[in-house]
């Protein structure tokens, strides 16, 4: 296999485990924020901080997909 070859399919490899990656925090951020919709509808009077703790989870959530973002720039150098 050529060395050219070689670095294409790390590529498309990297780039598959990053799609397998931003899933979780796909369903983590559909989790938040439906559930922070229903807590707000079912106590009214809790919607600030009921708010701002659903947007603390968002913040932390979100973070784990731009860590997978700069993951495979980090360690993935390709074959040397």
């Amino acid at each position: 296999m050529s060395m050219l070859a070689a670095v294409g399919v790390y590529g498309s490899v990297a780039s598959i485990g990053y799609g397998l990656a931003a899933i979780g925090p796909g369903i983590g951020v559909g989790l938040i924020f439906g559930n922070g919709v229903q807590a707000m509808a079912r106590q009214p009077e809790a919607a600030g901080l009921i708010r701002s703790n659903m947007f603390i989870g968002f913040a932390l959530t979100e973070a784990l997909a731009l860590i997978g973002i700069v993951m495979p720039f980090v360690f993935g150098q390709g074959p040397k």
